[in-house]
């Protein structure tokens, strides 16, 4: 398959721009007035859109700020694939997380947007339980596979055991960082969460 093939579509590209600029404008929103505040109805004016063609690009109201963490499952399944076979699952996903800590780098404040965000709304922060646990899904079975032992995938609570720790580590260190007013080093505070469970 050439590169051409694997280039999206005009109707594709045009899809992924309007998504972008109604995320933008919902993410404006909720950040001025709250989730709970702002209505479909009004996302749907400032961009242009009838509350019908609304749906036709997002599922609910949350996933319209959510829609980019669709992206991050195949990343972190990358991202854990490209370390050491005979690397440590937990040193693996520390690693992994990286996807995370990484993102907005150059820019913090929106992560800590993001976050008030979600501590700001109930229903968003459940929406976003829903795609961490997504995550965990993706991630069980890769680390099974380092685990040599005696049961079967499915029976087996280790693997499970450390990608929720791992991701509870994360959460953690995301708190302790939105706490301190997005002072200081999320890789630091990371590290220091994983390395309480891991010491």
């Amino acid at each position: 398959m050439n590169d051409t093939a694997k280039k999206p579509t005009l109707r594709q590209r045009t899809r992924q721009a309007m998504r972008a600029e109604v995320s933008a404008i919902a993410t404006r929103l909720f950040a001025e007035q709250g989730c709970d505040n702002t209505t479909v109805e009004q996302i749907a004016a400032e961009a242009g859109l009838s509350r019908t063609t609304f749906f036709r690009y997002f599922g609910t109201k949350e996933d319209v700020v959510l829609t980019w963490l669709e992206e991050l499952g195949p990343a972190l399944v990358a991202a854990f694939r490209a370390r050491p076979g005979d690397e440590h699952p937990w040193t693996s996903l520390r690693r992994t997380l990286d996807v995370f800590t990484a993102m907005n780098a150059d820019a913090p404040e929106r992560s800590l947007a993001f976050m008030r965000m979600l501590q700001e709304s109930p229903t968003m922060t459940a929406r976003y339980a829903e795609r961490q646990q997504s995550w965990e899904d993706l991630l069980v079975p890769l680390v099974a596979e380092r685990l040599a032992g005696d049961r079967p995938a499915d029976r087996d609570p280790a693997p499970r055991a450390l990608v929720a720790s791992a991701l509870a580590c994360y959460n953690a260190a995301m708190q302790a960082w939105g706490a301190a007013d997005g002072a200081g080093s999320r890789d630091d505070l990371l590290d220091r969460a994983m390395t309480a469970l891991h010491a």
